[in-house]
């Protein structure tokens, strides 16, 4: 009976491992799983578009015309006629020197111009009548040419005396001392009763022009070597002149544009660098001399640009620029690129890629060339993959 027994549970572990192999050999003979499906990845279509090309760089205001005021004469100050910071119109009165010496150097000067005058009209007339004479031999000859190179002494001596007295009166007038040029004046570095003299060095305040004023930009000097040469070859266009806007201190942009001056001739050999002049509006005074400012500098419009956005672009292992681009059968195709400066965001590509060709933005980052992709327009959700082994799967368990 223990026999038996022994017989019944063999049989229910061969049953056993007779049943459990079958359902292993179904679950095998399953459809196997199909291939992974296509990586999705974002692509930028490229297209040739005109783009304005700017660039960004430091720069410092300065005035538009800058005026020492210094005297022309000697004297005392007797008076300051403005208030400094004000904006003076030029010819307006600033100081007010003593007038008292130079008002008796005009009235000498006037009377010996008197004294001049009244002998122009005695050598006249004796040269007159010497004349007569010499005619009829009563006088020698040398006689008359002595009372006719008096009576053109005397008139030369009027007209010397005529000059001194227009002098004097310069000088009296310079006792009001003027502005120059209509500007913002400074501070006054001379008082009331200083004593100023025309030779001195050191200006008695200073005027400067704020409206407009100049922006002083440093740019590569090769930079602008490439500017020239693309402008020449008519692939960069400057019509209307080149732009600046002003970025300040603050972070605020100016809002009026400025207008390129002119560049240097001249390359600073320490820097590589010229001065590039820009003119900028400023009537509500908002910049002054000495600010330190952004400047984007508006260059021109290169008509037919292919731009790249940067995210594309990975460089391989000697630093070249690179991208992936959707080929034939939206496989990945590695491309070289050949590029001459960023613009925003993106690239400006000058070779390696044409017009139409899709550049992998999003997705590019586990992808090898060769690879299949499931390519979609940057920005929008991928397609479904297709249809393949895995969907297939259900209905092999099904049947």
């Amino acid at each position: 009976m223990v026999n038996t027994r022994h017989g019944a549970i063999a049989l229910l572990l061969v049953l056993a491992s007779c049943g459990g192999g079958g359902e292993g050999e179904g679950q095998g003979k399953g459809p196997p799983g199909g291939a992974p499906p296509p990586t999705p990845v974002g692509y930028v279509t490229v297209r040739e578009q005109p783009v304005t090309l700017t660039t960004e760089l430091p720069g410092r205001t300065a005035p538009f015309e800058t005026s020492d005021v210094r005297p022309q004469v000697n004297g005392i100050v007797l008076a300051r006629l403005f208030t400094e910071g004000d904006v003076v119109r030029a010819g307006q009165p600033l100081y007010r020197i003593d007038p008292a010496p130079y008002q008796a150097a005009v009235a000498s000067a006037r009377a010996a111009l008197q004294r001049s005058q009244s002998q122009i009209g005695a050598t006249a007339a004796l040269s007159r009548r010497y004349g007569e004479l010499v005619r009829i031999n009563a006088i020698s000859r040398q006689e008359y040419d002595n009372a006719v190179a008096g009576a053109s002494q005397a008139r030369a001596d009027v007209a010397a005396q005529q000059a001194a007295l227009r002098s004097a009166q310069i000088d009296l007038g310079r006792t009001t001392i003027r502005a120059p040029i209509t500007g913002r004046i400074g501070r006054s570095v001379y008082t009331t009763g200083a004593l100023v003299t025309a030779a001195q060095t050191e200006p008695l305040t200073t005027i400067q022009r704020l409206d407009p004023i100049y922006v002083d930009i440093q740019q590569s000097s090769a930079d602008l070597l490439k500017l020239r040469e693309q402008v020449l070859a008519g692939n960069v266009s400057r019509s209307g002149g080149a732009r600046v806007r002003i970025k300040l201190e603050s972070g605020s942009t100016y809002p009026q544009e400025g207008t390129l001056r002119f560049a240097d001739v001249t390359v600073d050999p320490a820097t590589g660098s010229q001065t590039i002049r820009a003119l900028v509006p400023n009537q509500q005074g908002l910049l002054l001399p000495g600010m330190f400012v952004r400047a984007e500098l508006v260059e021109g419009v290169q008509g037919r640009a292919l731009l790249v956005p940067q995210r594309a672009v990975s460089r391989d292992e000697r630093g070249r620029p690179t991208v992936l681009v959707v080929g034939q059968g939206n496989k990945a195709e590695p491309r070289m690129l050949t590029t001459n400066r960023t613009q925003g965001t993106d690239w400006i590509v000058t070779g390696g890629l044409r017009p139409g060709d899709r550049v992998i933005v999003e997705g590019a980052m586990m992808l090898r060339p060769g690879m299949v992709v499931n390519p979609s327009p940057f920005g929008q959700r991928p397609a479904a993959p297709p249809q393949g082994g895995r969907q297939a799967q259900p209905q092999a368990q099904a049947k």
